[in-house]
């Protein structure tokens, strides 16, 4: 696979693996430990090089599963974590960027990673209680000190990224971004282009919706993050139906699947975009990593924008109060 460069020279693949799924929020936990282990290692072997985790995803577990997969590998990888929760009795309540919990976490995260640097450091939400100055100085010493190389910030607003870059350079951006919410758009990646950030979008694949494998009829399990997302409800999921459709023609006529055209379409976006899809699957890992040899030329990706923009998408992506967590 092909590289891509983020921000301030971090060097990674085209197509990340983001490993959120495999510890929460998608259905029953896999619970096989050493399955999951498998697939990380197995991303490795198809071309991946960069791997996305946090500290609250589990909380802990996840880390400790990132950790522990890619410890032999460690000098081939680029792995991504992020601060910024407040974890009390296993679960996080509310959200801490002080300076001392931005340094707590990081040893956390070293400690579980079995590493003794970060690649990429995120803020994983943006606490308005907290000056991002002072954050952004934070990460600043622990890149001093040799703990981080790179500081990244996750659903931050344009603001907040402008000042958070003047203190220490930031190398990407993670929010969500895809032919599913393309908001990014409008403000997002505009600024991102102008200071050199690198864009890590997080479900590329609309949270599975557009893979094509989602009906308006499709079961969660209760542990399923999705029953409260609005987008989600069984009427809005009919309605969104005609975006799978057109990647569905789209996929026909490329001769690859749905999800391949979705992430073909971002990778195409900017040189500097590099989405991090999540999966417990091999099969999927090596369709989500052939998407990167997709060709979508200037006249298709015109096309499919235009198309894609004349749907209009039902539903919120987040209930309301997560949705006042992000664009700050």
């Amino acid at each position: 696979m092909h590289t891509r460069t983020l921000g301030q020279d971090l060097h990674v693949s085209a197509v990340g693996l983001g490993a959120m799924g495999m510890s929460q929020s998608y259905g029953p936990n896999p619970g096989d430990r050493q399955a999951m282990i498998t697939v990380l290692r197995d991303a490795l072997d198809l071309g991946i090089t960069f791997f996305d985790t946090a500290e609250v995803y589990g909380p802990y577990v996840n880390e400790e599963l990132v950790g522990e997969a890619l410890a032999p590998v460690r000098d081939q990888v680029a792995i991504a974590t992020k601060f910024g929760w407040r974890i009390e009795d296993g679960r996080s309540v509310g959200l801490d960027s002080r300076p001392e919990q931005v340094r707590r976490a990081a040893d956390g995260s070293l400690g579980r990673l079995r590493t003794d640097v970060i690649d990429l450091f995120y803020q994983h939400r943006v606490d308005s209680s907290v000056p991002i100055e002072e954050t952004a100085g934070a990460v600043k010493d622990l890149i001093q000190q040799g703990k981080v190389k790179h500081f990244g910030l996750s659903e931050a607003g344009v603001q907040t990224i402008r000042r958070a870059h003047k203190v220490q350079p930031v190398t990407a951006l993670q929010s969500e971004y895809s032919l599913f919410w393309r908001e990014p758009e409008a403000e997002v990646i505009p600024t991102l282009e102008e200071l050199g950030i690198g864009f890590v979008p997080f479900s590329p694949l609309g949270k599975g919706f557009l893979t094509g494998k989602i009906s308006d009829d499709t079961k969660f399990d209760k542990s399923d993050f999705r029953n409260i997302v609005p987008r989600f409800t069984p009427e809005n999921r009919k309605a969104n139906q005609a975006l799978v459709d057109l990647l569905g023609r789209f996929a026909g006529q490329k001769k690859a699947t749905s999800a391949q055209i979705a992430l073909a379409w971002l990778l195409a976006q900017k040189p500097w975009i590099v989405p991090i899809p999540g999966t417990t699957k091999l099969h999927r890992l090596e369709e989500n990593i052939a998407a990167a040899n997709v060709q979508l030329s200037p006249e298709d990706l015109r096309e499919l924008g235009i198309a894609a923009a004349k749907i209009p998408i039902q539903g919120a992506r987040y209930p309301e109060e997560l949705q006042k967590l992000v664009g700050r």
